[in-house]
């Protein structure tokens, strides 16, 4: 049987790049998968659309997960459709960036709002019932520019350092009810977020692996913590895959 036959997981931000690649594989794992986005509609559809061709279930919601409105109305409809949630994957990320002295307050609390407060929103409204259930799998989507910063993203490395701090702290309120909360740091993957890199040659000389890392990658590390039985023992940890970048 699949690791995650009949279970139930939302990723965010799951129409392209890592998202993308966590949706079609743990619906490849057996999971019924929803998949989130807040504007490429067309995009989500067609990941739904693999996901039925390769033998899965999924369907496709669209909300802002920086707004609390959007995100009750997500949980909600995924339990009118399948009546659990089993996984959650925090993914849905934007980046403005820019060197802090010609940094917006707009442009800063964009992304706050999404990539650290849409992690607090989704995984408070799971957390009920995954502790009801005395189940369940939270992985969070942060970054290395949250442990080593990144000159032009003082927001992004904000948010994403949140989003590590936040991991611990949930995985320790969730633990005696049997629920995990771990984060993956990716470093530099090919994404569409990262395909306009003017600096990418310089980048690759700080990565050992000599190489930027693809969407599959990140979504192996996703399915061990979301679906390995080996996980069950796993919370509160960040993992690295970022082609030896940081090494603490």
């Amino acid at each position: 049987m699949a690791a995650l036959q009949d279970q139930v997981a939302i990723i965010t931000g799951a129409s392209r790049g890592i998202g993308r690649a966590v949706a079609q594989t743990l619906a490849a794992e057996g999971a019924k998968v929803v998949v989130n986005y807040a504007r490429s509609g067309d995009a989500a559809e067609a990941v739904v659309a693999q996901i039925h061709q390769q033998g899965g279930e999924g369907i496709a919601l669209q909300a802002d997960v920086s707004q609390t409105d959007q995100v009750d109305t997500l949980i909600q409809t995924t339990l009118d459709k399948w009546g659990r949630i089993d996984v959650l994957i925090n993914n849905a990320g934007i980046t403005r960036d820019t060197l802090l002295l010609r940094m917006k307050p707009a442009d800063w609390q964009a992304v706050i709002d999404l990539n650290l407060t849409g992690v607090f929103l989704c995984t408070r409204a799971v957390a009920k019932l995954m502790l009801k259930q005395r189940q369940g799998r939270i992985v969070n989507i942060a970054s290395v520019a949250g442990q080593m910063g990144n000159p032009g993203q003082a927001n992004y490395s904000a948010a994403k350092a949140g989003v590590i701090g936040f991991t611990k702290t949930v995985a320790k309120e969730l633990a005696s009810r049997g629920v995990t909360v771990n984060a993956v740091a990716p470093g530099f993957i090919a994404t569409d977020m990262t395909g306009d890199l003017s600096n990418a040659e310089e980048i690759l000389k700080f990565i050992p692996l000599g190489r930027f890392g693809q969407p599959e990658e990140i979504a192996g590390m996703v399915r061990f913590l979301a679906a390995d039985a080996a996980a069950a023992y796993i919370t509160g940890q960040v993992f690295n895959v970022d082609g030896g970048m940081v090494m603490a």
